[in-house]
Protein backbone atom coordinates (compact mmCIF):
# COMPACT_ATOMS: atom_id res chain seq x y z
CA UNK A 1 0.00 0.00 0.00
CA UNK A 2 0.98 3.49 -0.27
CA UNK A 3 -0.59 4.54 2.90
CA UNK A 4 1.78 6.48 5.70
CA UNK A 5 1.22 6.54 9.03
CA UNK A 6 3.22 8.86 11.08
CA UNK A 7 3.69 10.90 14.19
CA UNK A 8 4.00 14.99 13.54
CA UNK A 9 5.99 17.05 16.08
CA UNK A 10 5.11 20.58 16.63
CA UNK A 11 8.14 22.20 16.28
CA UNK A 12 6.03 25.18 17.98
CA UNK A 13 5.83 24.62 21.34
CA UNK A 14 7.54 22.91 23.81
CA UNK A 15 8.64 19.94 24.19
CA UNK A 16 9.36 19.57 20.41
CA UNK A 17 10.87 22.93 19.70
CA UNK A 18 14.03 21.16 20.77
CA UNK A 19 16.00 19.63 18.36
CA UNK A 20 17.08 17.42 20.57
CA UNK A 21 13.72 16.45 22.34
CA UNK A 22 12.67 15.30 18.21
CA UNK A 23 15.08 13.02 17.90
CA UNK A 24 14.89 11.39 21.13
CA UNK A 25 11.66 10.93 20.73
CA UNK A 26 12.77 9.17 17.26
CA UNK A 27 14.79 6.75 19.11
CA UNK A 28 12.11 5.54 21.43
CA UNK A 29 10.20 4.11 18.60
CA UNK A 30 9.85 1.01 18.11
CA UNK A 31 8.14 -0.03 14.92
CA UNK A 32 8.56 -4.28 14.98
CA UNK A 33 7.37 -3.95 18.73
CA UNK A 34 3.96 -1.82 17.17
CA UNK A 35 4.08 -4.26 14.28
CA UNK A 36 4.21 -7.11 16.69
CA UNK A 37 1.37 -5.84 19.05
CA UNK A 38 -1.18 -3.11 16.86
CA UNK A 39 -1.17 -5.27 13.38
CA UNK A 40 -0.15 -8.70 14.30
CA UNK A 41 2.92 -8.88 11.47
CA UNK A 42 0.53 -7.48 8.88
CA UNK A 43 2.08 -4.21 8.61
CA UNK A 44 5.54 -2.71 7.24
CA UNK A 45 7.70 -0.55 9.38
CA UNK A 46 8.54 2.83 7.98
CA UNK A 47 11.44 4.81 8.07
CA UNK A 48 10.70 7.69 5.34
CA UNK A 49 7.96 9.28 4.54
CA UNK A 50 8.50 8.16 0.60
CA UNK A 51 6.81 4.57 0.79
CA UNK A 52 8.67 1.79 -0.30
CA UNK A 53 6.79 1.25 -3.59
CA UNK A 54 9.17 4.02 -4.75
CA UNK A 55 13.00 3.15 -6.04
CA UNK A 56 13.67 6.46 -4.24
CA UNK A 57 12.45 4.99 -0.81
CA UNK A 58 15.51 5.15 1.72
CA UNK A 59 15.19 4.42 5.14
CA UNK A 60 17.26 7.13 6.81
CA UNK A 61 15.24 6.91 10.01
CA UNK A 62 16.35 3.55 10.69
CA UNK A 63 19.97 4.19 9.83
CA UNK A 64 20.04 7.42 12.39
CA UNK A 65 17.60 6.30 14.88
CA UNK A 66 16.55 2.79 15.13
CA UNK A 67 14.38 1.17 16.86
CA UNK A 68 13.88 1.65 20.35
CA UNK A 69 17.39 2.72 21.41
CA UNK A 70 16.88 3.70 24.79
CA UNK A 71 20.54 4.59 25.42
CA UNK A 72 20.97 7.02 22.42
CA UNK A 73 17.36 8.30 23.62
CA UNK A 74 19.04 8.98 27.22
CA UNK A 75 22.11 10.96 25.39
CA UNK A 76 19.48 13.35 22.95
CA UNK A 77 17.50 13.59 26.40
CA UNK A 78 21.10 14.58 28.63
CA UNK A 79 21.51 17.26 25.52
CA UNK A 80 18.16 18.82 25.73
CA UNK A 81 18.73 19.33 29.62
CA UNK A 82 16.25 16.26 30.26
CA UNK A 83 16.98 14.02 33.94
CA UNK A 84 14.95 12.93 36.74
CA UNK A 85 14.47 15.84 38.35
CA UNK A 86 13.49 17.56 34.89
CA UNK A 87 11.52 14.52 32.94
CA UNK A 88 10.25 15.12 29.42
CA UNK A 89 5.95 14.65 29.77
CA UNK A 90 4.70 14.91 26.18
CA UNK A 91 1.19 13.68 24.31
CA UNK A 92 -0.17 11.89 21.93
CA UNK A 93 -3.20 13.22 20.26
CA UNK A 94 -5.10 10.74 17.75
CA UNK A 95 -8.87 10.54 16.45
CA UNK A 96 -10.98 9.50 19.36
CA UNK A 97 -12.63 6.93 16.92
CA UNK A 98 -9.44 5.31 15.71
CA UNK A 99 -8.58 1.93 17.05
CA UNK A 100 -5.87 1.25 15.91
CA UNK A 101 -3.96 4.31 16.89
CA UNK A 102 -5.64 4.10 20.10
CA UNK A 103 -3.97 0.52 20.50
CA UNK A 104 -0.29 2.04 18.82
CA UNK A 105 -0.49 5.21 21.17
CA UNK A 106 -0.89 3.19 24.70
CA UNK A 107 2.00 0.57 23.37
CA UNK A 108 4.43 3.54 22.44
CA UNK A 109 3.30 5.19 25.88
CA UNK A 110 4.14 1.37 27.79
CA UNK A 111 7.17 0.78 26.00
CA UNK A 112 8.48 4.28 26.83
CA UNK A 113 7.61 4.60 30.23
CA UNK A 114 9.12 0.85 31.23
CA UNK A 115 12.11 1.88 29.35
CA UNK A 116 12.41 5.40 30.46
CA UNK A 117 10.77 5.02 34.09
CA UNK A 118 11.08 8.26 35.79
CA UNK A 119 12.84 10.61 33.18
CA UNK A 120 9.91 10.15 30.15
CA UNK A 121 6.01 10.45 31.29
CA UNK A 122 3.71 10.09 28.02
CA UNK A 123 0.17 11.04 27.91
CA UNK A 124 -2.25 9.43 25.64
CA UNK A 125 -5.50 11.95 24.64
CA UNK A 126 -8.21 12.42 22.09
CA UNK A 127 -10.36 14.21 20.19
CA UNK A 128 -13.65 13.98 17.75
CA UNK A 129 -11.64 13.71 14.35
CA UNK A 130 -13.14 17.15 13.43
CA UNK A 131 -11.86 18.85 16.35
CA UNK A 132 -8.87 17.34 16.23
CA UNK A 133 -7.71 18.19 12.75
CA UNK A 134 -8.95 21.99 13.04
CA UNK A 135 -7.20 22.56 16.34
CA UNK A 136 -4.00 20.84 14.87
CA UNK A 137 -2.85 23.40 12.42
CA UNK A 138 -3.52 25.78 15.29
CA UNK A 139 -0.66 24.67 16.59
CA UNK A 140 -2.63 23.50 19.82
CA UNK A 141 -0.74 19.60 19.96
CA UNK A 142 2.78 19.00 20.67
CA UNK A 143 2.45 15.85 18.99
CA UNK A 144 -0.58 13.81 16.85
CA UNK A 145 -0.96 10.57 14.67
CA UNK A 146 -2.12 11.15 11.28
CA UNK A 147 -2.14 8.96 8.19
CA UNK A 148 -1.71 10.33 4.53
CA UNK A 149 -3.46 8.58 1.61
CA UNK A 150 -1.04 10.31 -1.60
CA UNK A 151 -3.68 11.57 -4.59
CA UNK A 152 -1.39 10.36 -7.41
CA UNK A 153 1.77 7.72 -7.80
CA UNK A 154 4.71 9.76 -7.57
CA UNK A 155 7.07 10.47 -4.84
CA UNK A 156 6.52 14.05 -4.41
CA UNK A 157 3.09 13.30 -3.29
CA UNK A 158 5.19 12.15 -0.01
CA UNK A 159 7.22 15.21 0.37
CA UNK A 160 5.12 18.50 -0.88
CA UNK A 161 2.51 17.85 1.84
CA UNK A 162 4.94 16.96 4.22
CA UNK A 163 7.51 19.68 3.86
CA UNK A 164 6.79 22.65 1.64
CA UNK A 165 5.62 26.06 3.66
CA UNK A 166 4.47 28.93 1.58
CA UNK A 167 5.13 31.77 4.29
CA UNK A 168 7.18 31.76 7.18
CA UNK A 169 10.70 31.71 8.17
CA UNK A 170 13.41 29.63 9.96
CA UNK A 171 12.60 31.63 13.43
CA UNK A 172 8.80 32.23 13.40
CA UNK A 173 8.44 28.63 11.06
CA UNK A 174 5.49 27.87 8.85
CA UNK A 175 2.53 30.49 9.40
CA UNK A 176 1.07 29.45 6.08
CA UNK A 177 1.09 26.60 4.18
CA UNK A 178 1.42 22.22 4.19
CA UNK A 179 3.71 21.81 7.32
CA UNK A 180 0.33 23.94 9.35
CA UNK A 181 -1.92 21.75 8.17
CA UNK A 182 0.45 18.85 9.05
CA UNK A 183 0.47 20.37 12.85
CA UNK A 184 4.20 20.15 12.16
CA UNK A 185 4.78 23.76 11.27
CA UNK A 186 8.00 22.95 9.90
CA UNK A 187 10.14 25.63 7.34
CA UNK A 188 13.25 25.41 5.95
CA UNK A 189 14.32 27.43 2.73
CA UNK A 190 16.73 24.83 1.91
CA UNK A 191 13.82 21.96 1.41
CA UNK A 192 11.61 24.53 -0.21
CA UNK A 193 14.41 25.19 -2.97
CA UNK A 194 14.40 21.31 -3.07
CA UNK A 195 10.66 20.77 -3.22
CA UNK A 196 10.59 23.26 -6.54
CA UNK A 197 14.12 21.82 -7.91
CA UNK A 198 12.88 18.56 -7.96
CA UNK A 199 9.24 19.20 -8.85
CA UNK A 200 10.71 20.69 -12.48
CA UNK A 201 13.28 17.99 -12.86
CA UNK A 202 13.10 16.07 -15.89
CA UNK A 203 16.57 14.08 -15.06
CA UNK A 204 15.17 11.27 -12.91
CA UNK A 205 18.53 10.17 -11.83
CA UNK A 206 19.45 14.42 -10.83
CA UNK A 207 15.75 13.93 -9.17
CA UNK A 208 16.13 10.68 -7.50
CA UNK A 209 19.50 12.92 -5.63
CA UNK A 210 17.38 15.64 -4.52
CA UNK A 211 15.18 13.07 -3.13
CA UNK A 212 18.07 11.76 -1.41
CA UNK A 213 18.46 15.35 0.23
CA UNK A 214 15.05 16.02 1.39
CA UNK A 215 15.00 12.23 3.10
CA UNK A 216 17.81 13.53 4.67
CA UNK A 217 16.10 16.70 5.72
CA UNK A 218 13.71 14.33 8.10
CA UNK A 219 16.63 13.10 9.97
CA UNK A 220 18.28 16.56 10.30
CA UNK A 221 15.31 18.09 11.60
CA UNK A 222 12.86 15.47 12.62
CA UNK A 223 9.67 17.45 11.91
CA UNK A 224 7.32 14.27 11.58
CA UNK A 225 8.68 10.53 12.79
CA UNK A 226 7.38 7.79 10.14
CA UNK A 227 6.03 4.83 11.74
CA UNK A 228 4.42 1.47 9.18
CA UNK A 229 3.38 1.36 6.28
CA UNK A 230 0.15 0.01 5.47
CA UNK A 231 -0.22 -3.55 3.27
CA UNK A 232 -2.99 -4.61 1.46
CA UNK A 233 -4.33 -8.03 0.73
CA UNK A 234 -6.19 -9.68 -2.09
CA UNK A 235 -8.49 -12.77 -1.64
CA UNK A 236 -9.77 -14.79 -4.70
CA UNK A 237 -11.14 -18.51 -4.66
CA UNK A 238 -9.36 -21.21 -6.76
CA UNK A 239 -9.97 -20.77 -10.42
CA UNK A 240 -10.25 -16.72 -10.56
CA UNK A 241 -7.46 -15.38 -11.74
CA UNK A 242 -6.54 -11.62 -13.07
CA UNK A 243 -7.02 -9.86 -9.30
CA UNK A 244 -4.52 -7.41 -8.51
CA UNK A 245 -4.35 -3.75 -6.84
CA UNK A 246 -2.13 -1.26 -9.08
CA UNK A 247 0.77 0.30 -7.10
CA UNK A 248 -1.92 3.54 -7.34
CA UNK A 249 -4.44 1.73 -5.40
CA UNK A 250 -6.87 1.04 -8.14
CA UNK A 251 -8.87 -2.66 -8.65
CA UNK A 252 -9.09 -3.64 -11.75
CA UNK A 253 -12.12 -5.60 -12.00
CA UNK A 254 -12.46 -5.91 -15.92
CA UNK A 255 -8.88 -7.90 -15.87
CA UNK A 256 -10.65 -10.66 -13.30
CA UNK A 257 -11.33 -13.82 -15.08
CA UNK A 258 -12.52 -17.64 -13.79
Amino acid sequence: STVVNYMSLNQKIAPFDDLNVRKAVATMIDRNLLNERAFQGQAEPLYSLITKSFDVHEPVLEAAYGDGDYEKSREFLEEAGITEANPLEFEIWYPTASTTRSVVANTLKEAIESNLPGLVTVQVSTAEAATLWENVEKGIYPSVLANWYPDYFDPDIFVQPFLSCNEGSEEALCEKGATQGNGSFYYSSKTNDLLTKQSAEQDESVRSGLFKELQQAMVDDVPYIPLWQNKDYELAASGVEGVAIEPNQQFLLWQINK
